[in-house]
This record gives structure tokens, sequence and C-alpha cells, in this order.
């Protein structure tokens, strides 16, 4: 298999138009984005949503979170992005982000972080019972061999996102999905995961981009989390904003949504983030 077209939106053959780059997390697709890509293209931008490395094709190489970064930056430039490019990660996504804006702050001008925030930001109770509970999956990811079988069974994709976004209807997400992560990409698509933990598994020429994910976002940055988020809870935020160093930053729990808050309530966030993008 080789390497799938990022999902487009607009004609991002057009240089006079700022670019705009939208990243899925996990467990996800570039087809996630289908809300907010023509509201930026209705807005002038020209929109392309890449695949994670590992989700389009069988892992060759290992694959970490440096990974991710390396990734998105090559987008930007394939598509010649300038000083007006505006990136947008969601989960995963949202982690790369924070690498690519440390490793080279000039490729965007703006980033837009949904459902994780900086390192930094979360607070202690990251080790208590209530989120390693939601975070069972990371933990279980460690189980080579097992980890791989468990997560492709029928119903495990259904329960997460359940979990997750309470109340959305993910039919057509996960059926999207499962047509991507199979047997042969899933190793592929949980190395960032094992790579957290385990150095084996990380990509040794993105060392230093993936130490950069684990630093404050180096360029203006809307952090957007949502209050019902069943992956990441809300409680866990300490004060984002000393993590958004950037002039013109900022930080909104959002009320009625949960972790795919740009599925579950796409004009609330499009409203989030044109007004920042605007203001």
């Amino acid at each position: 298999m080789t390497a799938a077209d990022p999902v487009t939106f607009g004609d991002v053959d057009d240089p006079s138009l700022p670019l705009a780059v939208l990243v899925h997390g996990f467990p996800d697709t570039p087809h996630t984005w289908r809300h907010l890509g023509p509201q930026l293209v209705e807005s002038g931008y020209r929109v392309v949503a890449p695949w994670l490395p590992g989700y389009d094709a069988p892992m060759s190489t290992p694959i970490s979170a440096g990974t991710y970064v390396r990734s998105v930056l090559a987008v930007r430039d394939r598509f010649r992005g300038d000083d007006r490019a505006v990136l947008v990660g969601h989960d995963w996504g949202a982690n790369a982000g924070y690498g690519v804006t440390v490793t080279r702050p000039e490729a965007f001008a703006r980033f837009v972080a949904l459902a994780v925030p900086p390192t930094a930001a979360l607070g202690a109770g990251i080790l208590r019972y209530a989120q390693l509970r939601r975070s069972f999956y990371v933990w279980f990811i460690q189980q080579i061999g097992m980890a791989e079988f468990a997560l492709l069974e029928p119903g495990f994709w259904e329960s997460l996102w359940a979990d997750w976004s309470p109340g959305y209807d993910a039919t057509g997400d996960i059926a999207e999905l499962r047509k991507h992560v199979t047997a042969d990409t899933i190793t592929g698509v949980i190395s960032p995961y094992r790579s957290t933990f385990n150095e084996q598994f990380a990509d040794p020429a993105a060392a230093a981009e993936a130490a950069a994910t684990l630093s404050p976002p180096a360029i203006p940055t809307l952090y957007l989390h949502g209050a019902d988020d069943g992956a990441l809870g809300a409680e866990l935020l300490g004060d984002v904003t000393d993590q958004l160093p950037a002039a013109g930053s900022a930080f909104e729990v959002i009320g009625g949504v949960g972790h795919f808050l740009h599925l579950e309530q796409p004009d609330v966030l499009w409203d989030r983030i044109s007004r920042w993008l605007t203001g």
C-alpha cells in the first residue's frame, strides 16, 4: 500500500489563498473535518486534512509523536503554506501541533488545538482513579499482540467513542475508520502510544520533534475542550492560559460537548474559531 492522498476542501493549489491544515487524532480519520473544512473554505481558505502516518498505510518505520510533527510540516511545505497558514489539530493532532509550533514557529501564523492541552496544563488528577479509568486504553495498548487483536474486535471503537462523546452518533465515522484501521495498519496507529513509554518503539529520526510536543505552543493558540470529554476530563485542566504564552492566545471549555467537539457541535466550534481567527 502507498500513502493515501489527503482530504482537501477548496482550491488547494491556489497559493493566493491562505492554507489551513487540519490534523485528526485517535481513533479517527481526516473525514471528521467534513464540517470545519467547508466552513474555512467559505472564509477564504484552502484546506488540507492529511492522514497521520500509520493510518493510511502499514508502518515501515517506527511512528512517534515526532513522526507526526514531521508529517504535518511536510504537508505545509508540499502545499506551499506561507505566513498566513493556520493549523488545527484534534487529540494527537493537537499534540503534534504543539511540536510543530516549537520546531518551526514560522510555519504557521495561528494554531487551534482541540481536546488535548499542553502537557504542563494537566494537573495532578491525571494519576487519580477517575482519569486512570478513562485512560485504560493507553495502558492496554502496551500489551503487544493482545491490543492489536482487541481494538479491532466488533464494538471496541463504538464503545470508546460512546464513552468519549456521550450521546453522539458515531456510526458513520466508525465505518470510515474501519476502512483504514485494519489488521495491516493497527500497529502503526497505536505506535505513538507505545513510543511514549518505551523508547524501542520511538522514531529515532524524530526525537527532537517528539520532545518539542511537550512544550507550550510558540505561536498564538486557541485551545478548546469539551466539558463532557470522556477521554480527558475537563476537571484535569489547570490554568491553561499559563501554558499559552504567545500574545493573542485564548482558552475555553465548551459546554454540552465531549471529546469529538468539532463533530458534536460544529457550528458552535466554528463560531469560536472564526471569531478568534478574525479578531
